[in-house]
């Protein structure tokens, strides 16, 4: 069987890569801090981030990047937004000609406002037919204990999202395959920023009636900007776009929701980010939308009231006065 390499020993490259450990890949998984690394080998068990969870004997980790990668066939990059440039300028030169890189991570890089895969292209461009993207309703706890999850890959090249998805998929692991990259970036980026308001809601003490609000008007506004960036609206009712917007909005394994609960309880935004000691991508993300807004003139109303309460100091309060009392409009768009 071929090797796999796993760039980042958050939790989600740790389940990723048990999961193929478990198909009998052997798997290496690349950690910035070699402390890290070699808690994973001698522990086997990452109790920073996937606490509980035992990792196989086939799963060796290294702060090494080219060791890591030597003789895998498939890189699957797993690190927060914005070490994606970084981390694929370290591979430009060492990378085989024949590897796939397989993307994870969910974002927009600010300034640029390049999808991720976009960034990888830029810096690494002999493997624009050789990237795929893996995005779906997937919190890393509930994969690393194998319960049953379904998520989808997406490539421009058929036969790559195929050869990806009997990669990852398995009885507990259901994968599915997409062409949209495009499609499947932005619902995985954007969900974040609504999970952040759907959060923001709950802190304030509203009901189900307002999540429901905002995670339904919130699916509009991505298929909305998704649809002028070049995607297919149909991607939006599937799994990177209902499915991951549902998990995220509801879930306390969510990173996003946990922050917007604080900031409804009236905690600060700093003090929020620190205290959690992970990223939370929809803050990054949200700013990135924003500029989006404007590049292509779409109107994101509840994104626009994150931002604000972010970045501006507006009050949670005064944002839901805000979205509450917009001029009258039709609900059905032509987006969908």
């Amino acid at each position: 069987m071929n090797k796999v390499a796993v760039l980042g020993s958050g939790s989600w490259g740790t389940a990723l890569a048990i999961t193929l450990a478990k198909k009998g890949y052997d798997t290496n998984i690349w950690a910035r801090r070699s402390s890290l690394a070699q808690e994973l080998n001698e522990n086997k068990e990452n109790k920073q981030y996937l606490p509980g969870v035992v990792i196989p004997n086939n799963i060796y980790s290294s702060a090494d990047l080219e060791k890591v990668i030597h003789k895998a066939k498939y890189i699957v990059m797993s690190i927060p937004t914005h070490g994606i440039r970084e981390v694929a300028l370290q591979l430009k030169n060492i990378i085989k000609p024949d590897s796939i890189l397989i993307n994870t991570s969910k974002g927009i890089e600010p300034g640029t406002l390049m999808l991720q895969h976009e960034v990888i292209e830029e810096e690494i461009p002999e493997m624009y037919e050789r990237i795929a993207l893996l995005s779906g309703p997937s919190h890393a706890e509930e994969v690393g204990k194998e319960l049953p999850t379904a998520v989808v890959v997406a490539s421009r090249i058929s036969e790559v999202a195929t050869e990806i998805q009997d990669l990852f998929i398995s009885p507990k692991f259901r994968v599915y395959t997409n062409l949209d990259v495009i499609g499947v970036e932005v619902g995985g980026a954007l969900k974040n920023v609504i999970a952040l308001a759907t959060g923001i809601a709950d802190g304030l003490g509203f009901g189900d009636n307002t999540k429901a609000a905002i995670i339904t008007r919130g699916l509009t506004e991505i298929a909305r900007i998704g649809k002028k960036m070049g995607a297919n609206d149909l991607t939006f009712a599937g799994l990177t776009g209902i499915g991951d917007l549902v998990v995220t909005c509801n879930s306390m394994h969510s990173r996003n929701r946990r922050a917007g609960i604080a900031i409804g309880q009236g905690k600060k935004l700093d003090t929020i980010l620190a205290e959690m000691g992970m990223v939370v991508e929809g803050v990054r993300t949200c700013k990135a939308t924003m500029e989006l807004s404007k590049k292509y003139d779409v109107e994101l109303p509840i994104s626009k009231e994150v931002y604000n309460v972010l970045f501006e100091g507006v009050t949670p309060e005064k944002a839901v006065v805000n979205l509450m009392t917009r001029l009258k409009t039709h609900e059905v768009e032509s987006v969908f």
